[in-house]
């Protein structure tokens, strides 16, 4: 008897003939990815949430019958994975490669869901899907517990500033549904997410493949679990908001149809702007006043963080690609050195002190890596590095020739990210977060006579050094003392 023949021909055909459920009106989609170690089951859990809130298809239906006729899994049901792993070579081995986007509803919310491989080497897609993500799912296996890939994407998804973790403990009823076992993993997940800055974790024990405390619950087999299930924890989840702060515009592109207009492209980054607010242009400092805020088609009285826009200020500035336009009153960090949170992407790792261009939002420029620490995933604690390889979670120090303006990734993640390529291949070799900046005009005090030290600066802040107040007194106290 095939797989699709084992399900009551009542509810198969209850499924076919059901429509996906609208999304409350005005709902906010949560996105939220599914994240841990291989064959954890994170396709088969989110393709039975699609199946038990039906967004499924009729064709998506007929499709995985075939496949799971095909695969017989030993628990008479439908293979749900097939619904997230439409690559063919996914589906032959069972395991996800690339990051699979589904959206579907109920009718209190809608979701936008990242399904996410496990595979240490496809780590690189896990923090693609992460970049955006309001919510991690993080699974594990009930049988094998916690493992290296899992406290690495614990790990990412605290780096990704993802703050809201619902632990699901899958294939609880491969241990006959065992609560010791349940919450021994449990504490063991809490005593390592110590070290990260989530702010709720939510344990759920599931079998993803038989549907229990997905969409339903489960209270014949697990009475002692009283909890939610995990749609119902999703449904409730709050959104993560941008923190509020000044005005961010990276400038992508400038505008100038004709001798009458100038105008600065791209897209607000953070806060909000009107006609009429001052504004500094970083790197330079230069300053001006908004003038007019404009869109393809009507000129706005303001635009708000995520607003396309043209900008047009009241004064001639030389602005390129890559300047960044900030409110006066609120600015990012402009230093030469910043402290940095990296995940190295390609098998050759990254080389201390090396060149690479390092890439965030419309600017690229040159930048060498010095390396601190790198996190040890077996005791989880952060040890002397000398180089990074391929997915270590390192901390850097990422050294300019020039000053480069930046919030901390903690503030906004859109100018506090950055990724980093190779000059010589083209590739992304890893993606960072910036932690803090080096303030890097340090005070002098000689403890010996006669002491002196020396002071490299590029030559546009060495004149304004010579030119400065505090100069010029320091050479009237070598003249006085000569004398």
């Amino acid at each position: 008897m095939s797989v699709a023949e084992k399900i009551s021909q009542a509810e198969l055909q209850s499924e076919i003939q059901s429509a996906a459920l609208p999304a409350a009106k005005n709902s906010i989609p949560l996105r939220f990815i599914t994240c841990g170690s291989v064959d954890d089951g994170k396709s088969t859990l989110i393709g039975r949430l699609l199946w038990d809130t039906k967004a499924v298809f009729d064709d998506q239906v007929g499709a995985i019958e075939k496949l799971s006729d095909k695969h017989e899994n030993g628990v008479g049901s439908l293979e749900f994975a097939n619904l997230l792993d439409g690559l063919q070579a996914e589906q032959e081995q069972g395991i996800t490669i690339d990051v699979a986007y589904r959206y579907f509803s109920t009718p209190n919310r809608s979701f936008i869901v990242a399904d996410t491989p496990g595979h240490a080497q496809y780590t690189k897609n896990m923090v693609t899907g992460a970049s955006t993500a309001d919510l991690a799912v993080l699974l594990i296996d009930a049988r094998s517990g916690i493992l290296e890939q899992t406290r690495r994407h614990a790990n990412v998804v605290s780096l990704m500033g993802i703050k809201q973790v619902i632990l699901v403990i899958n294939k609880i009823d491969l241990i006959d549904y065992d609560q010791t076992r349940f919450d021994e993993i449990s504490e063991q997940f809490k005593t390592l997410a110590e070290a990260f800055n989530f702010t709720s974790i939510t344990t759920i024990p599931t079998s993803a493949i038989k549907g229990e405390n997905v969409a339903f619950t489960a209270r014949e087999n697990m009475p002692w679990y009283e909890g939610k299930t995990l749609l119902e924890t999703l449904e409730l989840a709050p959104k993560s908001t941008p923190r509020s702060m000044g005005f961010r515009f990276p400038v992508q592109r400038i505008s100038r149809p004709d001798e009458s207009f100038r105008g600065y492209q791209g897209t607000i980054a953070a806060g909000s702007i009107k006609p009429g607010d001052p504004v500094t242009i970083l790197p330079s400092g230069q300053q001006a006043n908004v003038s007019k805020i404009v869109t393809f088609d009507l000129v706005r009285n303001a635009g708000v963080h995520g607003d396309a826009v043209t900008l047009v200020l009241d004064r001639q500035i030389d602005i390129s690609r890559g300047d960044m336009i900030v409110s006066n009153d609120d600015q990012p960090s402009l230093e030469f050195s910043y402290q940095a949170q990296i995940i190295a992407l390609t098998e050759h790792g990254i080389q201390p002190g090396k060149q690479y261009w390092l890439k965030s939002n419309t600017r690229k420029q040159y930048v060498s890596v010095d390396v601190a620490e790198t996190l040890n995933l077996e005791t989880g604690l952060w040890e002397t590095a000398e180089k990074i390889e391929l997915n270590d979670l390192s901390k850097v120090q990422l050294n300019f020739t020039n000053r480069i303006a930046f919030d901390t990734y903690q503030n906004n993640k859109t100018t506090g990210s950055f990724i980093l390529i190779d000059p010589d291949t083209n590739n992304t070799i890893a993606g960072g977060m910036i932690t803090q900046a080096i303030d890097n005009v340090k005070s002098i005090t000689p403890n010996t006579p006669n002491a002196s030290t020396t002071i490299t600066m590029p030559s546009d802040i060495a004149e304004e050094f010579y030119r400065s107040e505090f100069y010029q007194k320091y050479q009237d106290s070598i003249e006085s003392n000569d004398s």
